[in-house]
């Protein structure tokens, strides 16, 4: 267990705030909405210490992954509202029969811990916040409306509303200004809508008209999560004695390089039907991600892969549904330019080992994008890893070109993905490359893998492959279906 002595108030700091105006409500959490004001202080395990951390993160790594996508707010709310419901629900004060207390719970020691993680550099915090700062106008923009006024006026926003009088002098009924309701706060609080032109300005005033009410409350919002970000970074030193939580920390901070993998982090089985040996060609032909059909491409090559090679794509061929026998005859007849007793000697028992059936017997998950990211950089002659972001860029668009030109990607389409990868969105430019390539399926721009959500993990870039090939062959064989008699 996690004292909340030595954990939560040594790194977290106080964080009450004179903005806050004292509710009495039946919940510990009054409001969906929440400036995360106060930190956690009861007791935490950490297994939901990871877990709640873990469920906010795919959240906000798939944000991230719709900006760089340049996905309008529309878009986005399209692809986070279905995650938000899996792994971050929220309901409204009138939904009775829902745990709320338990979910804002979570949602409220999801973000703290977060901030643990990305406080560490002002790159992180940046991320941070822009993926935070838009759930929160994603959570502001469906909430009720009478719970978000009531959140409102939980807060002192430091806003004043324009008397009439004010109103009438600084826009005319002339002058085409809708009318109604104006707050009156200092232009540095809105630099957005001035910017666009949307608040009337005097002495340093800006008169926001209340139709962009919003615009105040995510500004203080963002500038509120920047302060408390700062304020944990300085406290984040006492955490490095701390060996259960580093390494927590560690691995979450490294989400936003490649998503956080949901069903498929743990995969160690079969996902699907099962393959043999000789259907891995044509599989990898059709169906593979860059990095494994690489690895497919330098073993047909070479007859040989080195150790991290082969772990990476023999633990992809075991989740891709290749049982063990049927693993060592294919890495039997891809090795033939050995012996029998060598390849039994040096290869068969780290190829059973991986199976779980050698040493201490640990079935081993399929490494994700992450892993494959960020452990066991590949070294000269080594042919694992991430072509995204491991190849040099003229060799990864000749590669591209070579893996996928069959299947309609050209030349034309290297700029939008070359692009993604400078930016260090690799995980991105794989799912844009998924989305070109499958285009003759029906995929759309913007679709990923199914509802928006971008590759995380190569045996789930290959399943969905997989999966539109057998929902377009069904077609096909329905047109061909001839009624007798007709």
């Amino acid at each position: 267990m996690l004292n909340r002595n030595d954990v939560k108030k040594s790194t977290l700091g106080k964080e009450q705030k004179g903005g806050i105006v004292e509710t009495h409500s039946q919940y510990k959490y009054p409001f969906r909405l929440n400036f995360y004001d106060r930190p956690p202080v009861e007791d935490i395990t950490i297994e939901e210490f990871e877990t709640c951390a873990l469920d906010r993160l795919r959240v906000l790594a798939e944000i991230e992954s719709c900006y760089a996508r340049n996905r309008t707010f529309a878009e986005l709310s399209k692809v986070i509202t279905p995650l938000c419901d899996k792994y971050l629900p929220l309901h409204s004060n009138s939904a009775f029969k829902e745990p709320i207390d338990s979910e804002r719970r979570k949602d409220h020691i999801g973000h703290f811990v977060l901030r643990l993680a990305f406080c560490r550099s002002e790159e992180l915090r940046r991320r941070f916040v822009k993926a935070e700062t838009t759930l929160f106008r994603l959570r502001y923009t469906v909430d009720d409306s009478a719970e978000r006024e009531a959140f409102l006026s939980s807060r002192n926003f430091d806003w004043v509303l324009a008397t009439p009088e004010e109103i009438q002098d600084l826009i005319p009924p002339t002058s085409g200004e809708p009318a109604g309701r104006y707050y009156k706060v200092k232009w540095t609080r809105v630099p957005d809508l001035v910017e666009k032109r949307k608040v009337v300005l005097k002495a340093g005033m800006a008169y926001v008209p209340a139709s962009e009410q919003a615009s105040i409350v995510l500004q203080e919002f963002q500038s509120h999560l920047e302060k408390d970000l700062e304020m944990t970074a300085k406290a984040l030193p006492r955490l490095d004695e701390d060996t259960r939580i580093v390494p927590v920390l560690d691995n979450l901070s490294k989400g936003f390089l490649a998503g956080v993998s949901s069903e498929w982090s743990g995969a160690t089985a079969a996902s699907g039907d099962a393959i043999t040996a000789d259907m891995i060609d044509e599989l990898a032909y059709k169906h593979f991600p860059a990095c494994m059909r690489n690895l497919h491409m330098c073993l047909r090559r070479d007859k040989h892969l080195k150790h991290f090679g082969r772990l990476q794509y023999g633990l992809f061929l075991k989740v891709l549904g290749l049982s063990i026998e049927e693993a060592l005859v294919f890495w039997r007849k891809s090795f033939s330019k050995i012996q029998d007793d060598k390849f039994n000697k040096e290869y068969r028992y780290n190829i059973r080992h991986s199976y779980g059936l050698e040493g201490k017997r640990a079935n081993y998950a399929a490494k994700s994008c992450q892993q494959i990211l960020m452990s066991d950089q590949p070294g000269p002659g080594d042919s694992h890893g991430c072509p995204y972001r491991h190849f040099s860029a003229d060799n990864l668009q000749s590669a591209l070109l070579t893996m996928y030109g069959e299947h309609g990607l050209t030349s034309g389409d290297m700029q939008e993905i070359m692009s993604t990868v400078k930016a260090g969105h690799y995980h991105v430019a794989c799912t844009r490359v998924f989305e070109i390539t499958h285009a003759r399926q029906g995929v759309k721009k913007g679709e990923g893998v199914g509802g928006g959500e971008s590759v995380t993990h190569p045996n789930q870039y290959a399943a969905r492959s997989r999966e539109l090939e057998k929902k377009a062959e069904g077609k096909d064989g329905d047109g061909d279906v001839l009624m007798q008699g007709s």
